[in-house]
């Protein structure tokens, strides 16, 4: 494992204040001599055609720049964009470094090019729909700097209504399988509970500090996950290298979920489920795959099934989790939209950018 940094009181945070009770530290201002100093913090961006959310959430980064007052950067990294993202990100006060993609990439990947160029020594990993609540980043980095062998630091998760969403879990397995065709899953597989900092197996990465030192020592992401579970996958493979994840209520970020509910839905649940069997294969056998395949998809049959009676709902979506969980190499999901967008690119059709939002990048795993 690579060599820890300092903790709290030896870096450039401030010095904690009630540490023994668990209360969270202040933050000394840096002197304005230090303000070129290397960053501690880099806000990492990613995004495609999310111009309806960015000008929140670049706004949302630059209050919580004054907030925190220790070196940042701010890192944008547009993902083909055919909306205005590019031009909103460049001139943007916040005064984002801007990296401007011409052919579409996977989330996975994106996040690690913003990995590997991020200066700080901790990256806040972002999604364009995610809107930092004030105080956030400070209460993840007070947390990551006082636990040397915390990898990861995640925030509670809002919807824009303010109620609070999922935002840990434990890793998928036979056993979280069997408790979510028991329909057991929020008290046995859902870690995101209570108001205290806690140990979890791993959090959504639409709000995520990762300490950059620890995700370069196993090769940051993943990128045959393009999006969804790639997330899951490293912090498995930072636990498994002694590193471990927490969850911290008291850092709060609205979460839109804009382009995980869109258009495009459909290859939304054919990529979920075709990682979520990449994940089992690679961390508990092609076996316990193939057996959790029928299990995961028993809730979603009862969903449409129930759906069909009570007004207001959809069967067709459950019907599509159901059959993507038996079959997830079936169907043509965010990747090929992705393929399909830069092979007209490289074709010269202008019309290829008309693929949009659904060519990958956007919100984590989240359903």
């Amino acid at each position: 494992m690579a060599e820890r940094p300092r903790g709290l009181g030896h870096g450039p945070v401030a010095e904690r204040a009630g540490a023994a009770t668990g209360a969270v530290g202040t933050v000394r201002r840096v002197p304005s001599t230090t303000r070129a100093a290397r960053p501690l913090v880099s806000f990492c961006v990613v995004g495609t055609d999310g111009a309806a959310f960015l000008p929140a959430c670049l706004d949302a980064i630059a209050r919580e720049r004054r907030l925190l007052d220790v070196p940042s950067e701010v890192l944008v990294l547009d993902n083909a964009s055919t909306d205005d993202s590019v031009r909103i990100a460049r001139e943007h006060p916040v005064g984002a470094r801007v990296i401007a993609l011409d052919r579409r990439e996977g989330k996975a990947a994106n996040d690690s090019r913003l990995l590997d160029e991020a200066a700080g020594r901790y990256a806040l990993l972002l999604n364009e729909d995610s809107e930092l609540r004030a105080g956030a980043t400070k209460e993840l980095l007070v947390t990551l700097e006082r636990d040397d062998h915390a990898a990861c630091a995640g925030a509670m998760l809002l919807r824009p209504d303010g109620a609070p969403q999922p935002s840990a879990w434990r890793f998928p397995g036979l056993a979280t399988t069997l408790a979510q065709a028991t329909l057991l899953h929020r008290r046995l597989v859902v870690q995101s509970r209570g108001q205290r900092t806690r140990r979890v197996d791993w959090c959504q990465s639409a709000c995520l500090l990762v300490r950059v030192e620890a995700s370069s020592s196993v090769g940051h992401l993943d990128p045959e996950y393009f999006v969804y579970g790639d997330e899951v996958d490293l912090q498995r493979r930072l636990a498994d290298a002694g590193w471990h994840t927490l969850y911290v209520p008291s850092a709060r970020c609205v979460h839109h979920e804009g382009l995980s509910t869109g258009p495009g839905s459909r290859r939304r649940v054919v990529e979920l489920h075709r990682n979520q069997e990449r994940y089992l294969v690679a961390h508990h056998g092609r076996p316990t795959a193939l057996l959790c395949r029928p299990l995961a998809a028993w809730p979603y049959l009862l969903r449409a099934l129930a759906a069909t009676v009570l007004p207001g709902h959809d069967p067709r979506r459950h019907a599509w989790h159901a059959r993507a969980a038996l079959c997830p190499q079936r169907g043509e999901g965010i990747r090929e939209a992705a393929e399909a967008f830069n092979a007209r690119l490289d074709a010269g059709d202008a019309g290829g950018r008309s693929v949009g939002a659904a060519g990958g990048g956007g919100a984590g795993t989240g359903r």
